[in-house]
């Protein structure tokens, strides 16, 4: 048993490799493009995935406001939101969102994935979303990437 060494290898912040990638959202589904999405930002899809350590990727989302919605969920779908004062619960639908943000029915689905703590919003602020087709990470020569490929 001497030659054989099975070692549990834990990734830390100097050790993970971060790469950049860039999705196209024209005609994708929401939830299917949320899910694998967050697989990403996590770094599940990477061989030394550690649960406790900001190992996922960044990604790129271009074309957000020709998102797919299937079924009615563009009017019927309701958000809810709380301000924090009494009766301050507040009601929207993607349509509305469209509207005037078009990123941000992307960035809800997205943030419902990951972890509800420092970790999760840490790996969201790897994400980058944009409602054209124009984005100002060339520098960063982000990977082109489908969802088959995820």
């Amino acid at each position: 048993m001497n030659t054989l060494s099975y070692k549990t290898v834990s990734a830390n912040v100097s050790t993970v490799s971060k790469n950049w990638y860039i999705i196209d959202a024209t005609d994708v589904v929401l939830g299917r493009l949320a899910s694998r999405v967050a697989l990403i930002l996590r770094g599940k899809n990477k061989p030394d995935f550690t649960p406790h350590v900001d190992c996922g990727d960044n990604v790129i989302i271009v074309n957000a406001d020709k998102i797919k919605l299937t079924g009615k969920k563009r009017t019927d779908k309701v958000y809810v939101r709380h301000t924090g004062y009494p009766g301050g619960q507040r009601f929207t639908t993607p349509e509305k969102l469209f509207s005037h943000k078009p990123h941000a029915v992307i960035e809800v689905a997205i943030k419902g994935m990951l972890p509800k703590n420092r970790l999760g919003s840490k790996l969201f602020n790897n994400l980058y979303v944009y409602a054209g087709n124009e984005h100002p990470h060339e520098a960063q020569k982000p990977k082109q990437v489908t969802l088959k490929e995820i």
